[in-house]
């Protein structure tokens, strides 16, 4: 697909499956319908469902941050609209489904603060719920990850396995010994009318210096926030502002706002959670619609991706079941960011992956100088626990997942074209927003991912989908952007299959 003219959006994607099925029609081939995989197509809905999670840096809670209870929250609301004929208009009442209290839920006593997280966010889904078809669907979520990693904590397992403690190193930030690895200060205004009940706003914000008086400003410590807000009536619907502050204590945090599946498991998690996709995608035939402006990129070393998409599948190409040591998180995340380099080179092929995948099938070995496009990558890692990688190889980090897994990460290049991503450095960045429609599907069945030789080749079902960024160990940066009209589209003949 290619990049459309922002206002012309719908537009041109009605006219591209009209004239696909006029096409099939003339040929005599079957006609395939398409539907939006999400609950909310477009982020137009009126009722909205945004819920929020924090993460250390395995990906679990390990402990909660003082009088926040556990680091699950959401705002679900109805919008119940009467028209007021003394008023000559309509009378607008905003009814949440999640109260304060239930917001504040913590475990307790010796209770495993990680599952309780599982176990509160399915309670969120309950108050959250719509039913629809072919299955209920329940919030967007907004993800809060500390890079933190206290290496004494022996809180992160290496690939899936359980150790100790063990010395620190220098790629992994932490501040002070059993300190550094905190969730974040929740704080959450309540979506309400605002601007003569002309709008709806709500916003998740805080921080993870514990001691912060967020009265006197922000400047030195740590910040996020993300505020979405609607104009009644419009047809833009929601607009989610992120913003996004590192500091000296914390140089490395990760917010995105995803779409996982709607039940299941997601990427990188190892437990069933809830989600806003009541249709799980699936290479090659899926694609993503969303809009982005950029305002501040977040220094050279702020991964921003402009789609990552996540799955779970083991080597040997089985779905994955919950067994942290034979699951494997796979990743494909394309960085915007044009300060990105390739660390895919000639002379550093452990960085790249195998080969390169042509659209029309055709496949380009990395020794292939010549022809290889070294520099549409940013870097390739395969899973630790895979038994036949090609050497050279680089593996993944061990503990930034609670199982081991596989990340492919892209830059714009003319390689991507064919699949509507940016071809050159630039696009897409700072001071040029831009409505995007991906061939998410096209591309991800390109792209290599490890399996084990012989195996029979996977269905590539990818369960989460987000925008953000990832600023990677640097303090005092600032990233912000807005995210709105994301939808993911895909055919009809998948909603028998859930």
């Amino acid at each position: 697909m290619k990049m459309v003219n922002v206002t012309a959006t719908g537009k041109a994607i009605m006219f591209l499956v009209v004239a696909a099925a006029c096409i099939a029609a003339a040929s005599g081939e079957a006609v395939v319908e398409y539907v939006s995989a999400v609950g909310d197509p477009g982020m137009k809905r009126d009722g909205l469902r945004v819920a929020f999670e924090g993460w250390n840096f395995c990906n679990e809670v390990g402990e909660e941050a003082p009088g926040m209870g556990s680091p699950r929250a959401a705002d679900c609301f109805d919008l119940n609209t009467t028209y007021r004929e003394e008023w000559d208009s309509p009378d607008h009442e905003v009814v949440h489904l999640v109260s304060e209290q239930d917001n504040k839920l913590g475990a307790a006593g010796d209770e495993n603060v990680d599952l309780f997280a599982v176990r509160k966010e399915l309670y969120l889904g309950r108050k959250c719920e719509v039913r629809d078809t072919p299955s209920p669907w329940y919030f967007w979520m907004v993800m809060l990850k500390n890079g933190n990693f206290d290496t004494s904590s022996g809180l992160c397992p290496s690939d899936g396995h359980r150790v100790g403690p063990f010395p620190p190193e220098s790629r992994f930030p932490c501040f002070a010994k059993g300190k550094c690895m905190n969730q974040a200060l929740l704080f959450h205004n309540y979506t309400s009318l605002v601007d003569d009940a002309t709008a709806l706003r709500g916003s998740f914000y805080g921080t993870y210096d514990l001691d912060a008086d967020l009265s006197r400003g922000i400047d030195n410590i740590s910040y996020y926030s993300v505020t979405w807000e609607k104009e009644l009536g419009s047809e833009t619907g929601w607009k989610f502002h992120h913003y996004l502050r590192t500091s000296d204590k914390y140089p490395w945090l990760m917010l995105y706002l995803r779409s996982d599946a709607a039940r299941g498991l997601s990427g990188g998690y190892h437990y069933s959670g809830r989600g806003m996709t009541k249709i799980i995608p699936e290479s090659p035939d899926f694609m993503v619609r969303l809009r982005l402006e950029i305002k501040q990129g977040g220094g050279p070393n702020s991964q921003f991706y402009l789609m990552d998409i996540g799955s779970c599948w083991k080597n040997n190409g089985e779905p994955c079941n919950g067994d942290v040591l034979t699951d494997v998180t796979r990743y494909s995340e394309m960085i915007i960011n044009p300060e990105t380099e390739s660390w895919c080179t000639p002379k550093k092929l452990a960085g790249c992956p195998p080969y390169h995948t042509l659209p029309d099938g055709r496949r380009i070995h990395r020794n292939d100088t010549a022809r290889f496009p070294y520099g549409a990558y940013h870097m390739y890692c395969g899973p630790g626990n895979a038994e036949h990688m090609e050497e050279p190889n680089n593996r993944c980090d061990q503990y930034s997942n609670p199982q081991a897994q596989e990340i492919m990460q892209i830059l714009p290049h003319s390689a991507w074209g064919a699949y509507g991503y940016p071809t050159r450095k630039g696009e897409g960045w700072v001071g040029d927003p831009r409505t995007w429609e991906l061939d998410v599907g096209g591309l991800s069945q390109a792209l290599y991912f490890y399996q084990d030789p012989g195996t029979k080749p996977v269905r590539r079902r990818w369960t989460s989908l987000d925008v953000g960024t990832e600023v990677y160990v640097s303090a005092n940066r600032v990233a912000e952007w807005t995210l709105s009209e994301f939808d993911i589209i895909v055919p009809k003949s998948l909603a028998k299959q859930e």
